[in-house]
């Protein structure tokens, strides 16, 4: 899919595989790709690296998975970074794993602990920081010392992409970039209703909630002009 190969794989395959991996005390990183994030990726190698070096490429984001029937290369279906996310605060809360949540402003870090400790009340929480830390190499011992079983970044994309790639090999944990899925454990940003995920419309009632975002929604038709130009061979890669 225009330079990235995106993992084949459906929502229960992946909570089973991750499930799997985790018990195993195997070490995995996960990126949640949408069409902005493919987009950066062609405009900069080392990013690109960094995805590539991922074990997992998920689907999120409508746009990809139209892209990939337009290119007859399909993909089973969606795979949400929220919904992964949720689904693995459950299993760590079943099994009675630990987690490191790292990202988001102080307020949102503070609430999201809070909803954690009330909704997964089972699950270890092996330390927590906000995103606004000028010393990274502080966080990185922080956590290679808790041994967490997994650990969510929300530095937003492709900032947390790099802190993953630089210090995922410190502790055999599930390390995933998590974008702004903190804002919504907390409950200061809604999720789209049912009806808007299931016509694939979640970017434009998002867009209602946070006009400003307006500027990076123009990627998605940049995107599709960049998949119909690859379909019919004026786009080698």
């Amino acid at each position: 899919m225009l330079g990235i190969d995106f993992t084949k794989i459906t929502n229960s395959e992946l909570l089973e595989q991750l499930k799997k991996d985790s018990l195993s005390h195997s070490n995995r990183f996960i990126i949640t790709a949408n069409p902005e994030i493919v987009l950066y990726a062609r405009d900069n190698p080392e990013y690109l690296t960094i995805i590539t070096s991922a074990d997992y490429t998920i689907a999120d984001g409508i746009g990809i998975i139209k892209g990939a029937n337009i290119l007859n290369t399909p993909l089973p279906e969606r795979v949400t970074g929220f919904d992964t996310l949720c689904s693995l605060l459950e299993f760590a809360n079943e099994k009675q794993k630990s987690v490191y949540f790292l990202g988001a402003k102080p307020e949102i870090i503070k609430k999201t602990i809070t909803k954690v400790r009330h909704d997964y009340p089972a699950l270890k929480i092996a330390g927590y920081h906000d995103g606004y830390f000028k010393n990274e190499q502080k966080i990185a011992t922080e956590i290679a010392a808790s041994k967490p079983d997994f650990v969510f970044v929300a530095l937003g994309f492709p900032k947390q992409e790099f802190f993953i790639a630089k210090y995922r090999q410190l502790t055999p944990s599930i390390w995933m970039g998590v974008g702004g899925s903190f804002d919504v454990l907390a409950g200061t940003v809604k999720r789209a209703p049912l009806f808007w995920q299931k016509h694939h419309i979640e970017w434009l009632y998002r867009l209602f909630q946070e006009p400003a975002r307006f500027w990076r929604m123009l990627a998605l038709p940049k995107y599709l002009i960049m998949i119909y130009l690859k379909k019919f061979g004026f786009l080698k890669n």
